[in-house]
Order: structure tokens, then C-alpha cells, then sequence
């Protein structure tokens, strides 16, 4: 007799019987929703996938290319060498670079050419000279694109010499996997926007209660014929309610936790984006927001947590210890553990760098947490906003922190525009290499440098900096180095400040908003005035390696607008929970011990 074959049923899960219809109808559900997940990405990412990865076997010259670079062949069709220099359009008052000379046509009627490859991430300017009388034929500004290939035409017409830029292959779109990212990442937030709706109606939450109240009668029926029950004792004693825990604030969790992934983002590539990368000097990209951003909520947390501990009892002397032990771990842990120059190999103390980051993570975490030890209040009183000096009331009562911080303050102000640096002019706040035309090729970042080299040596600093990326800098410098740790402590302190309003308008959170606003537009106007609202041509230009006035103004400005936004959304209208980024806030927040 022939066997009849068991009907495949793909809707049972193997497991315990309790419900095999039900369990067969979530897996069905389940299925369901990878399906569209992978049918999702399978339509957005394979195509892209297979268009960049596909070669193109007609234009063989772009296999060699590398990313961020593009292929450029210079045609000569005069009779004389041509010198072809380039500059970056995002090098300031810098000197042209040589790329390359193109020997002379070799008769009439036939050009000589060379190939170069050129950069990608910003546009250039070409120039192309004459040799050996150097006379300028022509420049062009010009933004290449990546892994594309491009034809420079020196023709000679007459009395007049004419340069054209030819694509010869179209480069390749590479903003388009970010973009994929980005799009997928909004799709599933809508998706789970727009179930939260429909769970919200209330048709839709009848059926959903009714449902899950046949399954919770099921458990019970379940519970009684197949468990035991276990019944707590019946005791005369009545033992007190124990006191509720404080509230975390999420908003400051998810500030913190959107700092922290864009910071392991960014230092694991980025992907190789030009914005995911630390500006060469002066301007700001999204790599250099993460690191002033992450200061700030560790001030705020230090905040929090000291104003808590003293309501609970602990002693001044008590924390004051805890302060100087973590400091002293996060110290050590920066220059034997983590240090980059294990890339070199074993540490030596030839080679060993003393700055970095988690070093002024504990410079800045100790100054700031003892000056908050000094002025913190162990009973706090929620602020009246109805007195005409009420704006200032929260800097008013902590007046001597103030105080200190501001001589901190005026101390780099005047070692950085006063201290007189041999071959230097005073006050340089440059990049030195070819910027400023090349004249003060050995004065990278002036004050600053000079007295890293002088205290710690130059082989204990950073000797690979981002200005050598665009300005060719060839001198050691640390952007974690021994000034810019001052303004680091007035970063750490303007988010102290922000836990200070929170505390004292704890009950008020339209006060709180308004006066994060307020704080907002008062750094951001200083900002203003210190840059002229300009790249280059400020007072102090926003630069993350100096870690510039204008750069903490800056940075704070845009933390509390954050905060301001997080705050709303998060704590007072409970939008969004600000999963997934308040996890790993919280874990680092008691990893740190920022909550004592």
C-alpha cells in the first residue's frame, strides 16, 4: 500500500501544547511581518547593492580608485610644459599644492597626457601655470565625484589658451547607502507610529482586550489544574511602605545615550563620510558634536547626583573621595589601557601620549564635581519666577563656582592671545602647514601646542592631528591637550548649570524649558559675536582641536536646544520613551558612577 504523506503544517511551533491554535496564529502573524520587513529590504537595498557593486567593465581605470577619490588625465596640446597645482576649497589662505607637470605636445595636432587621482570630499581649485616662466594659463573650481573619471583639456586657441573639465565616466552615488539606512530607519518608526494608532482605536483595543482575556482565562484554568498555588503567609505585622525611589529623568538618559552611539559610530569609520570625520580646524561636523555633547550631560549628571546624595545623608568628605578615587581611574585607564599608540606597538615611555579623551573626561569630572561639592544644597527650595531678579537666581546662588570658573576662563583667554610663542606670532590660533600661505608652517595651534610641547614633550602628544589631512601639517598636536581642558571644565559646567534648573524648577517644567531656551539663545549670541558668524574670519573661530571659546558656546547652544526638545517630548508629553538611546545612557551613567 502507498504511504499517504503527512500534510506540512507551517504554522505550528514545536514546544509546549498549551495553545496550539493561538501559538500557530502569532506565528502567522510572525512570518507575516519578516516577510514585509524582507521584502522591504530587498527592494530598497539589493538593487542599489547590485548597481554598486556590479562592475563596469567599459571604463577599467576606476578599479584602482580608492574611497573619497576620483581619476583626472590632464591633456597638454601646447607647446610648452604646463604645472598643474590644486587647493582645497576648505583650506583657508592656503598655498597651492603641486600635482603634477604635463610635458609639451609632442608635434602639432597630438596632446601628451598624465593621470592623477584627485580628492572627492570637497571641491578644488586647479590651476595650471606655464613652465618655466610661470605664467597663469587658467583655474577652475571644481567638484569631483567619487570613482568618476574626468578628461582636463589645455587647448590652444588663438593668442589665448583654454581650459575644459570632460566627464568621461559618471561617478557613483555614494551618499546612497546612508540614505537607504535613513530611509528604513523612518519607515519602521512610522510603522510603529501608525500600529500605535490603531491600537489606539477603540474598536481595535476591544477586540485586542477580549482576546487577551480569553488567553489570561485559559492560564488560569491552566494554572489551577497544573500548578500549585503557593500562598504568602498571613502576618500580623504590617510592615511601612517603603519610600519610592527617585525618578530618572529620561531626556538626560537619551542625551547621553545619542552621544554615546554617535561617538562609537563615528570612531569605528562612519562609513568614511567627510561629516563623520573631525574637521581638519576651523567649522564643525558631526564628529566634532559628540565629545562636547557627552561633557555637558556629565555635568548634569554630577548635578543630579550630588543634590541627591546630600538630601540622603552622605557627607560632603564622603563624596569629595568617591570624586578624587573615579578621577584617578579614569585617568589611568586612558594612558595605560585605551591609549592609541598601542597601534605602535607595546608602550613605551618614549612613545607613551599622556592627553586624551578619557583623561579630560577625569580633569573635568573632578574640578566640576568638587566645585559642586563646595556650593550644592542639601535642601532645595523650587525658585519663584515673579521677582525682577529671578533670570539670574539659579547663577546668583551659586555664586563662588561661578566665580572660579570665569578665572578659569580669563586664564586661557590670556595664555592663548598673551603668551608670547618663539616663531610664532603671538595669539595664533592657525594651523600652520600650508594655511597662511605656508609663513607659519611650525606654529600649529600656537599657545596651546607650545605649552604641551614644553610641559609634557613632544613625543607625549598626538603626533598624527586632522589638520595634516588638509593643511599638511607635519608637528605633533593634541587636541586633548593641557589648555583646551579649561574650556572643557566650562563645558562641563554650563551642563551642571542645566541640572541645577532642573532641580530647582523640578516642579515648573514650562520654567525649565524657557530657561534652557533662554540659556540657548544667550551662548548662541555670544557665538555670534566671537565668530562674526563665519567659518575664518571670527575672533575666535569654533574649533574642536583648540576646543575654542566660540566652540563651548557653540556646542552648549545646541545642548540645550537638545535638551529642550528631549525634555518636552520624552518627560513632559511622554511622545516617545527614547528607547533605544536612554539604555545604553543609563548602563554608562552607573558604569561611570555619575550616580555615586
Amino acid at each position: 500500500m502507498e504511504k499517504k504523506k503527512p500534510k506540512k503544517n507551517t504554522g505550528v511551533v514545536i514546544g509546549e501544547p498549551k495553545n496550539p491554535k493561538n501559538m500557530a496564529h502569532f506565528e502567522g502573524i510572525n512570518n507575516s511581518f519578516r516577510a514585509v520587513i524582507a521584502l522591504l529590504v530587498a527592494v530598497c537595498v539589493v538593487p542599489l547593492t547590485a548597481d554598486v557593486l556590479t562592475p563596469d567593465f567599459s571604463h577599467q581605470r576606476r578599479l584602482d580608485l580608492k574611497m573619497d577619490e576620483a581619476l583626472l588625465r590632464v591633456n597638454n596640446e601646447l607647446d610648452s610644459d604646463v604645472l598643474v597645482t590644486w587647493r582645497s576649497e576648505r583650506c583657508y589662505q592656503c598655498s597651492y599644492q603641486q600635482l603634477g607637470v604635463i610635458p609639451a605636445r609632442p608635434s602639432p595636432g597630438q596632446s601628451s597626457s598624465v593621470d592623477f587621482t584627485v580628492s572627492t570630499q570637497h571641491a578644488i581649485t586647479l590651476q595650471l601655470n606655464s613652465t618655466p616662466d610661470t605664467l597663469e594659463l587658467c583655474k577652475l573650481r571644481f567638484h569631483f565625484g567619487e570613482h568618476g573619471n574626468y578628461s582636463l583639456w589645455m587647448k590652444n586657441l588663438t593668442n589665448s589658451s583654454r581650459c575644459s573639465i570632460v566627464t568621461d565616466a559618471d561617478p557613483v552615488n555614494s551618499y546612497i547607502p546612508i540614505l537607504v539606512a535613513f530611509a528604513i530607519y523612518v519607515g519602521l518608526a512610522l510603522m510603529f507610529l501608525i500600529g500605535r494608532k490603531i491600537l489606539g482605536l477603540s474598536a481595535v483595543r476591544g477586540l485586542v482586550f477580549r482576546f487577551s482575556g480569553s488567553m489570561e482565562t485559559e492560564r488560569l484554568i491552566n494554572s489551577e489544574l497544573g500548578y500549585p498555588r503557593i500562598e504568602s503567609p498571613v502576618t500580623d505585622s504590617i510592615s511601612p511602605v517603603p519610600a519610592s525611589t527617585s525618578k530618572r529623568l529620561r531626556s538626560v538618559d537619551t542625551f547621553r545615550g545619542i552621544s554615546l552611539v554617535i561617538m562609537v559610530f563615528v570612531n569605528y569609520g562612519g562609513g568614511r563620510y567627510w561629516f563623520f570625520r573631525h574637521e581638519s580646524w576651523n567649522g564643525l561636523t558631526v564628529a566634532d558634536l559628540v565629545f562636547p555633547w557627552f561633557v555637558f550631560i556629565m555635568g548634569t549628571s554630577i548635578s543630579l547626583s550630588v543634590s541627591s546624595l546630600l538630601r540622603s545623608g552622605s557627607t560632603r568628605c564622603s563624596l569629595l573621595r568617591k570624586v578624587v578615587w573615579r578621577s584617578v581611574q579614569l585617568f589611568i585607564i586612558g594612558v595605560f589601557i585605551i591609549n592609541p599608540n598601542y597601534c605602535q606597538g607595546p608602550l613605551s615611555w618614549n612613545n607613551l601620549r599622556i592627553p586624551g579623551v578619557l583623561q579630560r573626561l577625569s580633569w573635568s569630572y573632578l574640578v566640576v564635581a568638587s566645585l559642586d561639592l563646595t556650593v550644592a544644597r542639601g535642601h532645595l527650595d523650587v525658585l519663584t519666577t515673579d521677582s525682577w531678579w529671578s533670570p539670574g537666581l539659579e547663577v546668583l546662588l551659586y555664586w563662588p563656582a561661578w566665580v572660579c570658573v570665569l578665572l578659569l576662563e580669563a586664564l586661557w583667554l590670556f595664555l592663548t592671545f598673551l603668551l608670547p610663542v618663539p616663531g610664532c606670532p603671538t595669539g595664533y590660533l592657525g594651523p600652520g602647514g600650508i594655511g597662511d600661505m605656508g609663513r607659519y608652517s611650525d606654529c600649529t595651534g600656537g599657545a596651546a601646542a607650545f605649552i604641551d610641547r614644553w610641559l609634557l614633550g613632544e613625543n607625549h602628544i598626538y603626533q598624527t592631528p586632522s589638520s595634516r589631512v588638509i593643511y599638511a601639517t607635519h608637528v605633533p598636536y593634541d587636541p586633548e591637550g593641557i589648555l583646551g581642558s579649561i574650556n572643557s571644565i566650562l563645558m562641563a559646567f554650563l551642563g551642571l548649570q542645566a541640572g541645577k534648573i532642573i532641580l530647582h524648577y523640578r516642579e515648573l517644567p514650562r520654567s525649565i524649558m524657557s530657561r534652557f531656551l533662554m540659556w540657548g539663545l544667550f551662548l548662541g549670541a555670544i557665538s555670534a559675536l566671537l565668530t562674526k558668524c563665519s567659518t575664518d574670519e571670527g575672533f575666535i573661530p569654533v574649533n574642536k582641536n583648540l576646543w575654542s571659546l566660540s566652540y563651548v558656546t557653540t556646542l552648549a547652544c545646541f545642548a540645550f536646544v537638545l535638551l529642550v526638545l528631549l525634555y518636552y517630548t520624552v518627560d513632559v508629553k511622554r511622545w516617545w520613551s527614547g528607547a533605544p538611546f536612554c539604555y545604553p545612557g543609563e548602563t554608562l551613567s552607573d558604569m561611570m558612577g555619575w550616580t555615586f
